[in-house]
């Protein structure tokens, strides 16, 4: 009985797939209007990242640019519901991909799949995982209940391999030579070890020089993957192969991916993971952002 309110949860979040997209998409503006409301916590760490990246904005337009994209977040949220339990001929209809053969190529070349944290982000997950096994890194969560349930969607169209962050490089290296794309989400803050200061929008953010490294050890390819929330679905834009990475260094590596993420955040801001701390960790002697 310990777990009995999450699986109530759970059983309320089924009954949510099988509502249409638009029923699902107005409950999940209207609880991203609730959580902006009430969620002062995050709602002040959105605007703080804001604040960063975009000085020239004036606060009206941060907190307008804030309120959207906690809206984009729960849509999304919401449409996990469909990931997990909605069929696979109704995903391939709301979750189309343009550039799939991008993701793989003649000279059988590993790829990093490389995904910035843009609230679709599972939707592309689970879209890419029809097309084959591949492989990617996992948090447990702390409910026992909920973390089967993400795991197991996760796995739900291909037997995708699953590494914690405390696995290192060293298996997800060997699942690459393997012939197993990596997902890899590049633009989270966990702290000073392993990380290096590369600037993110002209702040110095803490940041994993994983990509860098992978490519130089496997000599993969990296192909940029950018999920779009749209009214109707999601567009999974699948980009070309960088060319001439890796670079002259891992530092400028990790600048060049910072870049690149800045460039498609500007494309639609609203529906970057502006909730995440990703300016948490300081370098030695600067103040903290967040409160």
């Amino acid at each position: 009985m310990k777990h009995l309110p999450s699986y109530l949860v759970v059983g309320l979040l089924w009954l949510l797939h099988w509502l249409p997209l638009g029923a699902l998409r107005t409950l999940g503006r209207g609880l991203g209007r609730l959580l902006y409301a009430v969620g002062r916590e995050r709602r002040n760490v959105a605007l703080t990242n804001l604040r960063l990246c975009f000085p020239q904005m004036t606060e009206a337009e941060r907190e307008a640019l804030a309120r959207k994209h906690v809206e984009a977040f729960c849509c999304a949220v919401l449409d996990r519901t469909l990931l997990w339990w909605a069929p696979q001929a109704r995903l391939e209809r709301l979750i189309r991909v343009t550039g799939r053969d991008y993701l793989f190529n003649k000279e059988g070349r590993p790829v990093v799949v490389l995904a910035p944290h843009f609230v679709g982000l599972d939707a592309a997950a689970t879209r890419i995982s029809m097309f084959g096994v591949g492989c990617s890194v996992y948090s447990n969560q702390k409910n026992p209940v909920f973390n089967k349930l993400l795991y197991a969607g996760r796995k739900r169209f291909s037997d995708t391999i699953m590494f914690s962050r405390q696995d290192g490089l060293r298996k997800i290296v060997k699942a690459m030579k393997d012939g197993h794309q990596f997902y890899y989400l590049p633009d989270q803050d966990f702290g000073p070890k392993e990380s290096i200061f590369v600037p993110f929008f002209g702040v110095q953010a803490a940041t994993i020089p994983a990509l860098s490294r992978l490519v130089r050890l496997t000599g993969a390819m990296v192909v940029p993957c950018i999920a779009h929330l749209l009214p109707d679905g999601y567009e999974i834009e699948i980009q070309p192969p960088w060319e001439n990475f890796p670079g002259e260094s891992v530092e400028a590596d990790t600048a060049f991916m910072n870049r690149y993420i800045e460039s498609q955040v500007l494309r639609m801001p609203e529906q970057y993971f502006w909730l995440h701390k990703r300016f948490k960790t300081r370098p030695s002697g600067e103040q903290r952002f967040y409160k």
